[in-house]
This record gives structure tokens, C-alpha cells and sequence, in this order.
């Protein structure tokens, strides 16, 4: 039943093609029925000819509904003029105006519904009852009116609801795509996001690797335990980087399932001191002060934190020259989170970190900056006054709306 009834769905012509069929055999027995021969209404012919045309009308009524409804409308009009009483296949107006009402144009709709609830009234005019009275020819002519409206009725509605039904469906398909663009966004972003950790990670360990590498080179026949002792702190610094490299790569990988046990965590504030030691070991005297009382953060304010700390004392040992010191100030508010890095260095032009990060490649303070407006923080970045640079953020426990 269910291959018949998908059958008949592909198929409504034929379906339409059997029931007027299964018409025209009707009206060929009520008019074989009928007798013509005085010619008072019309002729056998004539109502046969009526009848098909109306048959072929309700056949082809979902190709053409416009064409249909005006060849129905030019047939009746014949039969009326011809004196053709009615016949069954006179069926096919109620057909035609549903037709019309369901799929047709607006126009078409409307005047299908005039139509419609006219020809009652032309047909009792045609053909009256005999011994009927006028408020009963009224009746009657009321009575077959019903059927036209209801018919009409019924086909607006179908209109209205594959109306809604296409509407619904239009809004769900927009509603992916936007589900679909707003995921797009949001992997460019991570995508952003961890370009960034990237950056952070390669700089600041590469720098020490290079410091290291330089002073093991310069110390390795005069002093071979420093220069052990700093090949040692190059392997260290090395396996690290690519520790964090795998983590940040492995979320890059599309088409793969990650445990969140696979991942090392995040670096929070507490990670700020050993970082400061790593810099202490590669040559770079910092001085690390915490100011409050340390507590609990948002993962977000910490990882934003420690980055801020990394990338200032990377751009200090890459660009503050010789001799250079630095420090690193954490203060906690009650709001808030503080930070102030120092350095004495000659650093480098302030126009270098406005243009496009001190790298060259967008990074530096537009990287620094991202980040404290990810959190809702602000940030401000300079020269200091006698020399060297300086970097201050204060990052709110929650962000700003």
C-alpha cells in the first residue's frame, strides 16, 4: 500500500486522469438515461461534448489550473447558452475552483470564487424547478451556492498551509546556514586563538634556546660545566616547546578525537614564577613580586596573564640589548587582576609594536591587546621615561558588558 500510495504521489496526472474517466462514464449513463429527443434542453451530443470537455478539464487541472478554470468557465457559458441542462460532469466546477484556490494565481483564485458563487443563481435562472416558488427557487439556488464557498475555502487553506510549511522549511534551511557560518567563525577563531599560543611558545622558548646556544658557544672551552649546564637548559626548553606544540597542533587536526586527558593543561598565573626562573637561567635578571592575596582566577584572566608575561620578557631578551634587567609586578585587587612588566633595556621603537608586533608578523602588542579585550581588560604599553619599556594590564574578574 505504501509503494501504491508513493506511486499515486509521483503520478497526480493520472490520478486526475482516472477520476475523470470514471466522470465521463457517469454522465454517459445519466445522459443515456436522459431523453433529448424533444430537444427542449439541448442534445445527447451536445451534453456529451460538455461532459468531455469538463473531464479533460479535471485531467489536466494541476498542469494548467489557470487554463483549465477559463476553459470551464467558456464551457459552462456554452451550456448555458445552448440550453444544455446539467449534467454530472458539471462536477468539475466544484474541482476547478478548489484547483484554482490550492496552487493557482491570486487573480485566478479570486475569480474562481466569483464565478463560483455565481453560477448557482445562473443555473436556477436557466433552469428553474418547476412548481417551486420564487423563495424556493432562492433556497435552492442558496443551497448550491455552499458547496462553491466551501470548496474554496478548502483550497485557500491548502494554499495558506503549504505556505507556512515552506516558510518553516525556508527558516530551518536559513537557521543551518547560519548555524553552519556562526561554526565557521567560531573554528577561525580558535583557529586565531591557538595561532597565537603558537606564537607565544615558539617565541619565548626558541629566544632562550638561542641565549643559551650563544653563551654555550662562547663558554665551551673555558668553562665546559656552563656550557653543559646550558645545553642542558636548550634540551629542557626544547621538549617543552614541543610538548605545547603537540597539544596546540593536536587541536589543529581535523577528523580526530582528542581525550581531554591527552592535552596538557593550560599555564596559569601560578606558572609565572617558574617562567621567570627559566628567563633568570637563560641570562635575564628578573625581579618577580606578588602584591594581595593570591586566589583563585578565571581560566581565562590566568592564561591571559601568563601569555602577557611571557611575550613582554621575550620581546625584552630579544630587543632590550645587553645588561638588561627586568620585573614583573602581580598585584591582586578585588576586582581584578594587575599586572606591570618593566624592563631598562634600549628596546625597541614604539612605532615597531604599533605597526604590527615586534616580530614583524602582527604579533607583539596587537596579540597582547587581543587577549585583555578577550577578558575584558585594558592594557597600556610604552617607552618608559630614561629608557627601556613598559607593560601594564589590569584584567577584570569579569568581563564588561
Amino acid at each position: 500500500m505504501q509503494r501504491l500510495y508513493d506511486f499515486l504521489r509521483r503520478h497526480p496526472t493520472w490520478v486526475d486522469t482516472f477520476w475523470a474517466v470514471f466522470l465521463l462514464g457517469l454522465s454517459g449513463v445519466s445522459i443515456a438515461s436522459t431523453s433529448y429527443a424533444s430537444g427542449r434542453h439541448g442534445t445527447a451530443a451536445g451534453a456529451l461534448a460538455v461532459s468531455a470537455v469538463m473531464c479533460v478539464a479535471i485531467a489536466l487541472r494541476r498542469r494548467w489550473p489557470e487554463k483549465m478554470l477559463v476553459v470551464v468557465l467558456v464551457t459552462g457559458l456554452a451550456q448555458l447558452v445552448l440550453d444544455i441542462e446539467p449534467v454530472a460532469a458539471d462536477f468539475a466546477m466544484l474541482v476547478i475552483v478548489y484547483t484554482v484556490a490550492a496552487v493557482g494565481a491570486r487573480w485566478a483564485s479570486r475569480f474562481a470564487l466569483a464565478t463560483g458563487l455565481g453560477a448557482a443563481t445562473l443555473s436556477q435562472i436557466r433552469w428553474p424547478q418547476e412548481h417551486t416558488s420564487s423563495a424556493g427557487l432562492v433556497a435552492i439556488a442558496v443551497f448550491q451556492t455552499v458547496p462553491f464557498a466551501l470548496a474554496w475555502v478548502l483550497g485557500d487553506s491548502m494554499r495558506t498551509r503549504r505556505a507556512y510549511f515552506a516558510q518553516l522549511e525556508e527558516r530551518a534551511a536559513r537557521l543551518e546556514k547560519e548555524r553552519e557560518a556562526q561554526a565557521k567563525v567560531a573554528v577561525a577563531a580558535e583557529r586565531a586563538r591557538i595561532a597565537r599560543e603558537l606564537h607565544d611558545v615558539v617565541a619565548h622558548n626558541v629566544s632562550v634556546m638561542v641565549v643559551q646556544a650563544d653563551g654555550a658557544a662562547y663558554v665551551l672551552d673555558s668553562a665546559p660545566d656552563q656550557a653543559k649546564k646550558a645545553l642542558e637548559t636548550i634540551s629542557s626548553t626544547g621538549r617543552q616547546a614541543l610538548a605545547e606544540m603537540r597539544r596546540l597542533l593536536g587541536v589543529l587536526r581535523t577528523g580526530e578525537h582528542k581525550e581531554a586527558g591527552e592535552y596538557v593543561p593550560q599555564p596559569d598565573v601560578e606558572q609565572i614564577d617558574d617562567l621567570v626562573q627559566q628567563c633568570r637561567t637563560s641570562g635575564l635578571p628578573v625581579d618577580f613580586k606578588v602584591e594581595g592575596t593570591p586566589r583563585p582566577l578565571p581560566s581565562g584572566v590566568e592564561l591571559t596573564a601568563y601569555r602577557i608575561v611571557q611575550e613582554a620578557l621575550t620581546n625584552t631578551r630579544k630587543h632590550g640589548g645587553p645588561n638588561t634587567g627586568a620585573s614583573v609586578r602581580l598585584v591582586y585587587f578585588d576586582d581584578g587582576l594587575g599586572l606591570l612588566v618593566e624592563d631598562d633595556g634600549k628596546g625597541a621603537p614604539h612605532e615597531l609594536y604599533e605597526e604590527g608586533g615586534v616580530d614583524g608578523q602582527g604579533h607583539g602588542l596587537i596579540g597582547m591587546r587581543e587577549r585583555v579585550g578577550m577578558v575584558g581588560g585594558t592594557l597600556d604599553a610604552g617607552p618608559r621615561p630614561g629608557g627601556g619599556f613598559r607593560i601594564s594590564a589590569l584584567l577584570p574578574l569579569k568581563p564588561a558588558h
